[in-house]
C-alpha cells in the first residue's frame, strides 16, 4: 500500500480492529473478518489493536497483553492475511520496537503533544497517524504535524478526528473541524467510534452511544480520506470500550453506505476542489 496517499479515487481507506487485543484466536478472527469485508468492496484495509490500553478510567480495567506478546500477534496477522497494521505507542521507548512489528504507529489522543513521543515516532520512518486531542482546537493539531515532519527520515503523517470534550462526560463532532485538518495536507481520518464514546459514563469505565456511530460517520462520509474504527463481533463482552464499538454483524452494510457517499463527494471534489 502506498501510504503517502492510501486511498484511489474509488474508495477511502479504513482503519478497524477491536480496541485491544483480547487473545490470539480473538484477534485473528477479527482480522479475517475485517480484511474479507474490506476486499469485497475494494477498500484499502489497515488492521488495527492495542497491545496495550495505558489510558483506562480504573486501574483494574483490562489492558492488553503487554507489548512482547501484542506485538508477536500483530506481526503474526500482518503475516498471515496480508494487511498492514497499526497499533498505539505510549512512551518514546516503545517506538523502535513497535515500529519493527507494524506499518502505522499511532499516536494516542491524549497525548497529541508529547514531543518526545512524536519525535521518537517518526524517527522510525514509519506512517505515524496523530489523534487530535479532546481538548485541542483542530488547527492547533498543526504544531503536531510539524513536529513529526521535522525528524529527518520521518514517514507519512495522517491525522484522524475523533470528537472534542464537551461538559462532563460526552464528546461532540465540530464538522467545522475537516477543513482546517485539510489544512495540515495530511491525509484525514475519522474516528467514528471513540467520536461516540460517554467519559467515565459507567462510573468506573467509558461509555458510549453506538446508535450514533452511522450517522456520524455518514456526515463525515465526504469529507474525509480515512475512516476509523472499532469493531467487535460481540460488543456486549468487549474488554474495552464496548459501548462505542460497532458490531461487526453490522459493518458491512455501513460500508456500503459510506462509500456511496464518499465516491459522491470526492466526484464534486475533482470538479471543484475549493468544494474540499
Amino acid at each position: 500500500m502506498n501510504f503517502t496517499r492510501p486511498f484511489t479515487d474509488q474508495s477511502f481507506f479504513l482503519i478497524a480492529g477491536p480496541c485491544v487485543i483480547e487473545s490470539r484466536e480473538h484477534t485473528h478472527l477479527m482480522a479475517s473478518s475485517l480484511r474479507d469485508l474490506a476486499e469485497d468492496r475494494g477498500i484499502p484495509f489497515i488492521f488495527k489493536a492495542s497491545f496495550d490500553k495505558a489510558n483506562r478510567t480504573s486501574a483494574e480495567a483490562h489492558r492488553g497483553p503487554g507489548m512482547a506478546e501484542g506485538l508477536d500477534i500483530l506481526a503474526e496477522v500482518r503475516s498471515r492475511y496480508g494487511v498492514p497494521v497499526l497499533t498505539d505507542v505510549h512512551e518514546s521507548a516503545q517506538c523502535e520496537a513497535v515500529a519493527r512489528a507494524v506499518d502505522v504507529l499511532q499516536i494516542p489522543a491524549f497525548l497529541c503533544r508529547q514531543t518526545d513521543l512524536l519525535l521518537a515516532a517518526a524517527a522510525t520512518g514509519r506512517t505515524v497517524n496523530l489523534k487530535k486531542g479532546q481538548f485541542l482546537a483542530p488547527w492547533d493539531l498543526k504544531h503536531g504535524v510539524e513536529k513529526l515532519q521535522s525528524v529527518p527520515g520521518h514517514g507519512p503523517v495522517w491525522v484522524t478526528e475523533r470528537g472534542s470534550s464537551f461538559g462532563y462526560g460526552n464528546l461532540v463532532v465540530d464538522f467545522q473541524s475537516f477543513p482546517h485538518l485539510r489544512k495540515t495536507g495530511c491525509p484525514i481520518i475519522f474516528d467514528a467510534t471513540h467520536s461516540v464514546q460517554k467519559p467515565g459514563a459507567l462510573g468506573n469505565a467509558t461509555g458510549g452511544a453506538r446508535e450514533m456511530i452511522p450517522t456520524l460517520a455518514r456526515a463525515a462520509a465526504t469529507a474525509v480520506d480515512g475512516f476509523f474504527f472499532e469493531v467487535h463481533d460481540c460488543p456486549a463482552k468487549a474488554h474495552s470500550d464496548g459501548p462505542n464499538a460497532m458490531p461487526l454483524d453490522q459493518f458491512g452494510a455501513l460500508l456500503d453506505q459510506l462509500l456511496v457517499l464518499w465516491r459522491a463527494g470526492r466526484a464534486a471534489a475533482l470538479q471543484d476542489p475549493a468544494a474540499r
